[in-house]
């Protein structure tokens, strides 16, 4: 998306400030929440990075973020948020539990980085207006760090699809594992789609983004993401379809598109969506099922049921746990559970209440992407993209501040004109 693009969407001339009066430094402060979430572990790059450097760069990511958006608001404006309320609610589960130190220091590490997260999402949430400004800063953040991805296919495609990872795309230059890859590539391609749909960008400035992005996604085989991307489109556009004949469509041609690919590339689809699996592994959902097994069935105090063990690397006997709902309840018990449960219900209720719009249908792709990726993605109890992607929903449902009324001013008064004693008309009696 160009900047010609967004001074064409949000009706700014080319020059000068946002009629929003958003500063274009809280993109920034966007950009670097975006880095902070990228995570430290992942594949092998092609100049080894260590770990503790790559945690000093996320680390100073969404400390200079914090400082950043706290020099933007120095008033301390902040917008009612019952989402933001939620999120800072899930700090008591969090901070009762890693103060037992079961999970180690690291978990109380893990509540400040979740604090400062939260406090900056709460100084930002001044300029959320149900604007399109964060998704387009959302948009190209995340085609920044796809382009890192690509960059380093071309770079060493070795590197890039090795074969621990069984010939899937990974990041070479930073340490990505598929699921992330796919993750960032169909959320940047559904809420492309939808801008184009909703004709706040060009097709041209779209397909600049939407075509490498599906190549990506296509070579990560992630099977969440597309799913994820297909169902959170599939509710949003038809969010549009009573209100938008391009939703409309854009609806009917990508059911024949998918009727006719259905039949005609079946073998290719399932070849693709099994990526060599047998039916036994696919059923088990890649050996997850094992672990939540186990994970349910260990013993906890009731302590534990209700807040968790603290925040921790989303595992369970040295597994990947992969489930949000299950990373929450292992790490911040039934109480975080029921406060990722209100964020959800709280979203979409919202969602639904509010007129058609394409902000609105933005808001419902985020929402219905990340309640699927939850199933075998774990992120929600704690500072993730997956919260970034709520948080932007949650912008776009704020209603917009009705601007106050312009004060009328005064006529000036119309100095009197004196008439001549000849011209006055006198009356007859």
């Amino acid at each position: 998306m160009g900047s010609a693009d967004t001074s064409k969407a949000t009706g700014t001339p080319k020059t000068g400030t946002p009629k929003t009066g958003t500063p274009k430094a809280v993109g920034i402060v966007w950009g670097l929440l975006i880095l902070n979430t990228l995570g430290s572990a992942g594949a092998v790059t092609i100049i080894p990075l260590p770990r503790s450097l790559i945690q000093l760069v996320t680390m100073g990511a969404l400390v200079a973020a914090f400082a950043l958006a706290l020099a933007l608001n120095l008033p301390l404006r902040i917008r009612a948020s019952a989402f933001l309320f939620l999120l800072t609610m899930l700090l008591v589960p969090s901070v009762v539990s890693s103060a037992h130190l079961e999970s180690g220091f690291g978990a109380l590490f893990r509540c400040t980085r979740l604090a400062l997260f939260v406090s900056t999402l709460w100084l930002l949430s001044r300029w959320w207006d149900g604007g399109l400004t964060f998704v387009r800063h959302h948009i190209r953040m995340y085609f920044a760090v796809l382009g890192s991805v690509a960059a380093g296919l071309l770079i060493s495609p070795g590197a890039a699809m090795p074969e621990l990872y069984g010939g899937r795309l990974v990041g070479a230059l930073w340490p990505l594992t598929p699921p992330q890859i796919g993750q960032y590539a169909a959320v940047i391609i559904g809420l492309a789609v939808l801008l184009v749909l909703g004709r706040r960008t060009d097709r041209a400035s779209a397909a600049v983004v939407i075509v490498p992005s599906l190549v990506l996604l296509a070579l990560t085989h992630t099977r969440t993401a597309t799913l994820g991307l297909l169902i959170g489109l599939a509710l949003a556009i038809g969010s549009l379809v009573l209100t938008s004949a391009a939703a409309r469509r854009f609806f009917t041609w990508a059911v024949l598109i998918a009727a006719v690919a259905a039949v005609g590339f079946a073998s290719l689809l399932q070849e693709w969506f099994l990526r060599g699996q047998s039916q036994e592994n696919l059923t088990s959902l890649t050996g997850r099922a094992k672990v939540w097994d186990a994970l349910l069935a260990a013993p906890r105090a009731t302590g534990e049921q209700l807040f968790g063990v603290g925040l921790g690397d989303k595992s369970f006997g040295g597994l990947p746990i992969d489930n949000s709902w299950l990373a929450v309840y292992h790490e911040q018990g039934l109480t975080g559970v029921t406060l990722v449960a209100a964020v959800f219900l709280v979203l979409g209720g919202v969602a639904l209440l509010r007129p058609p719009s394409l902000s609105r249908a933005c808001a419902i792709f985020l929402i219905s992407y990340c309640a699927i990726a939850s199933y075998t993605e774990a992120g929600l109890g704690d500072a993730s993209p997956y919260l970034l992607h709520l948080a932007l929903a949650a912008s776009l449902l704020v209603t917009p501040t009705a601007p106050a009324p312009a004060t009328a001013l005064p006529k000036p008064a119309v100095p009197r004109r004196r008439v001549p004693r000849w011209a006055q008309r006198s009356e007859v009696p």
